[in-house]
């Protein structure tokens, strides 16, 4: 028991508060913390190997969504689960516990759309009550076995793993289930800033963590039986109840803070163009980086809904919860030693050194969990092999569409033929949407074949996403003269911004740009897709490619153009 319990503290101490609460979140990007942010970071800071980060990249992401969804499913009914061990309820409250558990997670998924700000004010306090209540309970069963103390060495943690290897596994695969929220952690430092949670972590959770988890450790000591679920019975009988409820506050918190962070990646996947565009609403203007993603709120919800129903019990759930978080921490790892290579000026030898304690860790931790995958660790995995082929297929689909749709007509060539011989004029301005500013867009060419004229002023638009979270309006707009009546303009937009085209093209009035937004004509291709592979693995990514296209948001509501100014091309597009 005290070697169980001191692997239990000495993981904290090393994964949680060494690693991410000390280093990793030094690593942040003006901010923003989470995979697909630090993958962002490296990105920037240049190099080679960009594909392989990239897949990191990918590969961390799936991994957090796979947690997305488990870590609702096991927290709650975990919390719910201490209503087996109430005495009045002991025995026939078990059927309903997976129901109990789901009703309070379909509401908390039904709620996302209000945005965490209308209950968020509640959350710290709840979470402060809380930790000093398990602090208490803990401590008030040392009494019991104070030789429980010894679990504060590392020593007893490693005799068991020496002495007893044939249990081994299955003790790290338990205990790691002390640190799965740790990922999460890191995810959200945009929404709490590295110095609160650091100092929170460090002043308050980790202290109670202990202090309760020696506690349970001196329960069992003194009272085997106590095994089934030590930490509900620490309570007296007269508490149980209420600490069932309180705990199921705390785990709704818990749960809350990971599909918030669900929703940030989402919206970093997308901006990076990892995902197809989805509907992102801001559901707090006082709060920078509150967002609501309808679709994967509701992907989330069956998700989880269909694990509570499957596995039934935390204990289940349990098998399959660590394969995610460890790979998550795996690649985080993985991108803080590229991270202190390329932005601390360090070979690559030392900061491979530096992390290599961390990696042999999780490492151990991973073998132990790929032991599980039988007994549901599969499902972490499916989950994360499904986002990343979502990833992959999005990414490949848009470079071949690019690659098709890529004008052999070059501005250069095209500009001086226009001003030399212009067509009819119409008054106004238009803007053109391009991803290629070299060349002429698909709807300008479309326009003057079908309609035969130009506008006074004719602006091609760039829309580009810069690798850091957010763009001050001082850089937001970058304008330049092509030709008379005709400019090239740039909008950037950090990772975790929302695009506003109408509100970025009012900066460049600043820069002599001058026009009415309500009296402009927005120019846009409307792709229709055809695949050109009859057959075989490259024909079904291309098929799964449009159907995710046609699903997408489209471009006038993603870059929010007002309706009434847009004008939408057809084209068919073979790639």
């Amino acid at each position: 028991v005290i070697g169980v319990v001191s692997l239990m503290l000495w993981t904290l101490m090393v994964i949680v508060t060494l690693k991410y609460v000390l280093i990793l979140m030094r690593f942040d990007n003006r901010g923003e913390g989470g995979t697909l942010s630090l993958m962002a970071l490296v990105q920037k800071a240049g190099g080679r190997a960009a594909g392989a980060i990239l897949i990191i990249g990918m590969i961390g992401a799936g991994m957090f969504f796979g947690d997305a969804i488990l870590t609702p499913a096991v927290s709650v009914l975990s919390a719910v689960e201490g209503l087996e061990v109430v005495q009045s309820l002991s025995g026939r409250i078990d059927p309903y516990v997976p129901v109990i558990a789901l009703v309070l997670l379909v509401g908390l998924f039904t709620v996302q759309k209000r945005g965490a700000g209308g209950v968020g004010r509640w959350f710290g306090p709840i979470c402060v009550v809380w930790f000093v209540t398990i602090a208490v309970l803990g401590l008030a069963a040392l009494a019991r076995a104070p030789q429980v103390l010894g679990a504060l060495s590392p020593l007893p943690g490693m005799s068991v793993l020496i002495h007893h290897p044939k249990v081994a596994p299955a003790v790290l695969g338990s205990v790691f289930l002390t640190v799965t929220g740790a990922e999460a952690l890191y995810a959200d430092m945009g929404h709490f800033g590295r110095k609160p949670i650091q100092w929170t972590w460090v002043a308050l959770v980790f202290p109670c963590l202990i202090a309760n988890y020696l506690g349970q450790g001196a329960l069992v000591l003194a009272d085997p039986s106590a095994v089934d679920n030590p930490f509900f019975h620490l309570a007296p009988d007269w508490f149980q109840l209420p600490l069932v409820g309180l705990a199921t506050a705390a785990t709704v918190i818990a749960s809350q803070a990971v599909i918030s962070g669900a929703f940030s990646m989402t919206q970093q996947a997308v901006q990076l163009g990892l995902l197809p565009r989805l509907t992102l609403k801001v559901t707090s203007e006082a709060h920078i980086g509150q967002i609501y993603a309808p679709q994967i709120n509701w992907i989330l919800m069956i998700g989880v809904a269909a694990l509570v129903l499957g596995f039934r019990s935390s204990d289940a759930l349990a098998n399959a919860y660590g394969v995610s978080v460890v790979g998550a921490m795996i690649t985080s790892s993985v991108l803080a030693v590229v991270a202190i290579h390329r932005l601390k000026a360090r070979p690559m030898w030392q900061a491979a050194v530096i992390f290599s304690p961390f990696l042999v860790v999780e490492g151990a931790f991973l073998a132990a969990n790929l032991a599980k995958v039988m007994h549901g660790g599969y499902v972490p995995l499916l989950i994360a092999a499904g986002v990343i082929l979502l990833m992959w297929t999005w990414m490949r689909g848009i470079r071949r569409v690019l690659k098709a749709e890529q004008s052999d007509l070059r501005l250069a060539d095209v500009l001086p033929m226009l001003t030399q011989r212009p067509p009819l004029q119409a008054r106004g301005a238009a803007v053109f949407l391009t991803a290629d500013p070299g060349s002429v867009p698909a709807a300008l060419m479309h326009n003057l074949k079908h309609n035969q004229v130009l506008h006074e002023q004719v602006v091609l638009l760039t829309v580009k996403v810069a690798p850091r979270p957010r763009v001050p309006d001082s850089e937001r707009v970058e304008v330049h003269d092509l030709a008379p009546g005709f400019k090239a303009m740039t909008l950037s937009f950090g990772f975790m911004e929302t695009p506003n085209v109408a509100k970025g093209m009012t900066l460049a009035r600043a820069k002599g740009l001058k026009f009415d937004i309500m009296r402009t004509s927005f120019f846009l291709s409307r792709r229709t897709l055809l695949p050109r592979r009859a057959g075989g693995i490259g024909h079904i990514l291309d098929v799964l490619f449009v159907f995710l296209t046609r699903n997408a948001v489209r471009t006038a509501d993603f870059f929010q153009i007002p309706p009434s100014r847009v004008v939408e091309l057809g084209a068919q597009v073979a790639f």
